[in-house]
């Protein structure tokens, strides 16, 4: 069992950056990989990183990548986004999420803990 706890949203400027955090408790963070998803008004929810365990790995979405960066800290059990040049379109509630697979994962029903989301919201 692992407890998930989003921080970091907020509005921003198109353009501007926001680091979100994730912070884990429970069983041992370092068994699971991460990911963050993001749900937009409206919308499915969508993938947008995941890291491995180790943080050796990490893989993205096409619409966030190169402006979007996941890393984790183990011995602090946390994962972060960090969010560069955001545009009106991230805005969504995004949400980390733990899996036992080592590797992580695109596809959300491989996740088996969620966290309760923080909001994003890019203005113009």
């Amino acid at each position: 069992q692992v407890q998930l706890v989003e921080s970091g949203g907020g509005l921003v400027q198109a353009g501007g950056s926001l680091r979100l955090s994730c912070a884990a408790s429970g069983r041992s963070f370092s068994m699971y990989a991460m990911g963050w998803f993001r749900q937009a008004p409206g919308k499915e929810r969508e993938f947008a990183a995941t890291i491995s365990r180790s943080g050796g790995s990490t893989y993205y979405a096409d619409p966030v990548k190169g402006r979007f960066t996941i890393s984790r800290d183990n011995a602090k059990n946390t994962v972060y986004l960090q969010m560069n040049r955001l545009k009106p379109e991230d805005t969504a509630v995004y949400y980390c999420a733990a899996t036992t697979l080592s590797s992580g994962s695109y596809y959300s029903g491989t996740y088996g803990y969620w966290g309760q989301g923080t909001q994003v919201t890019v203005s113009s």
